[in-house]
């Protein structure tokens, strides 16, 4: 190979390298939110095992009402419990921000919820949650979150 197809080589590396790793960060960062939307879609109809398959075994979460972060299980317990008194009507997703770094996820994000109590009226509840996900060998699955209702 001559002198001048290896420098032609090299620039276009040069130049497509960094666009194939933007589409992969892009291609990510698409997969984690699909992975948020996949939780919250699971939460509202009530499938805490689909909910839980998107946890990872080590998995922390800190809601905002709780007094400290909860593990998987723990998690799964209150959530189950939580079912029993109201359920999500409706909700929409407002994401500010996703940062991929190798197998790391973090995404901030916005929420509205149209939550119906037992025997009670529609409440609209507005929070925040900050979310992390780490790839594993079955896709996005989230590691630890913290937030909750304004």
């Amino acid at each position: 190979m001559n002198l001048r197809t290896k420098l032609g080589l090299i620039f276009l590396s040069l130049v497509l390298a960094p666009a194939a790793i933007a589409q992969d960060t892009s291609d990510d960062e698409a997969s984690v939110l699909l992975v948020i939307e996949r939780i919250w879609d699971a939460d509202q109809k009530g499938d805490q095992d689909r909910v839980d398959d998107l946890l990872t075994i080590n998995f922390m979460g800190w809601g905002k009402s709780s007094p400290a972060p909860r593990s998987k299980n723990s998690t799964s317990a209150w959530a189950r419990f939580a079912k029993q008194m109201g359920r999500i009507e409706r909700y929409e997703l407002y994401p500010l921000s996703i940062t991929v770094e190798g197998d790391v996820a973090v995404a901030h994000y916005l929420y509205s919820v149209a939550y119906k109590p037992k025997g009670g009226d529609i409440e609209m509840r507005n929070g925040r949650y900050t979310d992390v996900l780490v790839r594993t060998d079955d896709g996005w699955k989230f590691i630890a979150w913290h937030g909750g209702d304004d």
